[in-house]
């Protein structure tokens, strides 16, 4: 069912971004899914690279923060097998690699909680934090993580 709807709007899940360091991508823990952070890859190539607003704009960085979302399912399918397990999302946490004067982070992250609204309705709204930080893992423009609660 998630996945026709995901169908419907020409969104297809790639297949799951490798960690690329000493972690895990997914942890369970009773019936809650930990999924590390995404940054937005794409065939293996990081697509939003810089600092918002400077190198990269607020729309590009919004397209990222989607992206890492998309990830962020992705990897849950490959742990689950299938999203229709997925009960709840119950996190986000998002961070974007902003320049100094930069407060907008919030509008950023805002693509990837509609986008996770949009696919899962109201089992996609979630408790969030969106935070600026100095950088991020290959230049990326935003990294995501998420809290699903799962059956």
């Amino acid at each position: 069912m998630i996945e026709e709807k995901l169908a419907s709007l020409n969104i297809s899940l790639p297949s799951p971004p490798k960690s690329a360091g000493s972690y895990i991508p997914v942890v369970k823990a009773g019936s809650l899914l930990f999924v590390s952070g995404q940054i937005p890859i794409k065939d293996g190539k990081i697509q939003f690279e810089g600092k918002v607003p400077t190198n990269i704009s607020v729309e590009e960085a919004q397209k990222a923060a989607k992206l890492c979302a998309i990830n962020a399912l992705a990897q849950l399918k490959a742990e689950l097998g299938t999203l229709d397990r997925i009960l709840k999302i119950v996190r986000v946490s998002g961070f974007v690699n902003s320049s100094q004067e930069f407060t907008e982070q919030p509008k950023v992250i805002n693509a990837a909680s509609d986008f996770l609204f949009e696919i899962f309705g109201e089992k996609g709204r979630h408790s969030r934090i969106a935070v600026g930080v100095a950088s991020l893992p290959l230049n990326s423009a935003v990294e995501i993580d998420l809290i699903a609660e799962v059956i």
